[in-house]
């Protein structure tokens, strides 16, 4: 086994124990400002065909204390459905010269870059750069869904790689950022996404042959947020020259170099990963799984990825399940979207976020206390 350490929490006390110790390490000083960006990838054209890429992207980063502040929310104006954090929208930039490290986030399949503002704002108040992405034709910020969004998945890594190009080079923030501290960290399928990034590769072969086995999971299954996906991918596949194109380059290497340290919250499609790719992986990886995740199970996702990269930490969270990992729901929330909101039992949304929150910025201290 080439993993350097499994921790298995004895209960989430255990984990908030870490977690405050972990905290202490890394004071909590600033605000959380936040700015989006209409950014675009210009080399490739949207799905519908009239345009770039669209990559819409939000940014948390540490703003003064006392900015103004707001309260982030998922759903429709006065009746929201998950309640997103709290950021300064337009705040400035903490300090005058300090450069602080930079994360790019990408969210689950059908999420959006707000659902990871739990994570985002909590790294910003730490002193960390946080740049989540809406990936096309998978979030649920756009007017509809497309197949070929939830079902060419290795399109995801690129929208970050050319999103760092963007925020590297923004007006507000590419004279605050270190070079030297980039990370990229992941929800479900954006566990896999920055899993690309780290330089796994895809072999749609031997996802296919799990899929066709006794093994397989739920993510083998048409994902609920948009079942009739793999139908409609099914005759683009067939008919549709985006799609071929992109097919062709399903197996090609997608490591951003700019990346020098991965977590995976809860991966998903695990067994899309080649494991020859996986264990030339050679930068610090952390793996954060639910021990009660039905949606991405660990055996076949999160233990695959750490069992085969030499030196990655896996961490179980006992009974805690894979949509613990998304934004805390409104009592609306609940009501309508019961699948995503119902927690494991036992336990606490938020106090699982403060958990992953210290473990992750803890890991990232860690794997750059070296750095200049």
């Amino acid at each position: 086994m080439n993993r350097s350490a499994i921790l298995v929490a004895s209960g989430l006390g255990a984990v908030a124990l870490a977690a405050s110790a972990s905290r202490g390490s890394v004071p909590v000083v600033f605000a959380a400002g936040m700015v989006r960006r209409e950014f675009v990838d210009s080399t490739r054209g949207n799905w519908q065909g009239t345009g770039p890429r669209p990559l819409t992207t939000l940014i948390w980063y540490p703003a003064p204390m006392g900015s103004r502040a707001e309260t982030l929310s998922i759903g429709s104006t006065g009746s929201p459905v998950f309640l997103a954090g709290v950021a300064s929208p337009g705040a400035p930039v903490a300090g005058d010269t300090t450069r602080y490290p930079l994360i790019v986030l990408s969210h689950g399949t059908g999420g959006s870059a707000v659902q990871l503002a739990w994570l985002g704002t909590a790294l910003a108040r730490r002193g960390y750069i946080a740049a989540a992405v809406n990936h096309h034709g998978n979030t649920g910020a756009e007017p509809q869904y497309d197949p070929r969004g939830f079902l060419l998945w290795w399109e995801r890594a690129r929208d970050l790689s050319v999103v760092l190009d963007r925020v590297v080079a923004d007006s507000l923030l590419a004279r605050r950022i270190d070079h030297h501290r980039i990370g990229a960290a992941g929800f479900s399928l954006g566990g896999y996404t920055v899993m690309l990034l780290a330089g796994a590769r895809v072999d749609l072969d031997a996802y296919r042959a799990f899929c066709r086995s006794s093994a397989r999971d739920f993510t083998c299954e048409p994902q609920p947020e948009f079942p009739q996906a793999p139908a409609e991918f099914a005759r683009l596949a067939a008919t549709d020259s985006a799609t071929k194109t992109s097919l062709a380059r399903a197996n090609d290497a997608y490591r951003d170099p700019r990346i020098s340290a991965v977590a995976a919250l809860a991966p998903a499609i695990g067994e899309a990963l080649n494991r020859s790719s996986l264990a030339q992986i050679r930068l610090p990886l952390l793996v954060i799984v639910g021990a009660a995740d039905d949606e991405a199970p660990a055996p076949t996702n999160a233990r695959v990825i750490a069992d085969a990269v030499p030196g990655a930490q896996l961490i179980v969270l006992p009974g805690v399940g894979h949509y613990d990992f998304l934004s805390p729901c409104t009592p609306r929330g609940r009501e309508v979207i019961a699948r995503l909101c119902q927690e494991t039992q036992g336990t606490d949304r938020v106090a699982v976020h403060d958990s992953v929150v210290a473990l992750v910025a803890a890991f990232y201290e860690q794997a750059w206390r070296a750095k200049p």
